[in-house]
């Protein structure tokens, strides 16, 4: 088991949790694109009674997806990175933006979702479920 830290880029805002992720995967849906302003979000699964948070994050409800599901969208106000995202339908597992971890070493993706609006000039690898959608 695992301790796993990391922030925002100003350091306004920290977090850990302890163990290992439930998932971890990429999304290439537009929202995650634009929020992250790059070609897809990286995340891990982490249950939410283990991770602790130092900081007040703004919450951005982000209600105009493909899905139809609201995601919540977490960020800092100060310097916008993003840290993690929530949704409805998994109350219990917020999904962290890997790029924030202190350490990023351990992060290989499961699978990449929402393929369908992948950037063109992204080559995903062979071996690694290809989702065209989400749920």
């Amino acid at each position: 088991m695992g301790q796993h830290t990391g922030g925002c880029l100003c350091g306004d805002i920290r977090y850990e949790f302890s163990g290992e992720p439930l998932m971890a995967g990429i999304c290439h849906c537009k929202n995650c694109q634009r929020q992250a302003g790059s070609a897809f979000s990286t995340l891990y699964g982490v249950p939410k009674a283990a991770f602790q948070l130092t900081g007040e994050p703004k919450l951005y409800e982000d209600s105009d997806t493909e899905s139809g599901n609201t995601v919540e969208r977490h960020f800092c106000g100060n310097c916008g990175s993003p840290i993690y995202s929530a949704i409805p339908s998994q109350p219990d597992v917020l999904f962290l933006k890997t790029g924030t971890l202190d350490s990023t070493d351990g992060f290989a993706p499961g699978f990449h979702v929402w393929c369908d609006s992948k950037q063109g000039w992204v080559d995903l690898p062979e071996g690694v479920p290809q989702i065209a959608r989400g749920s």
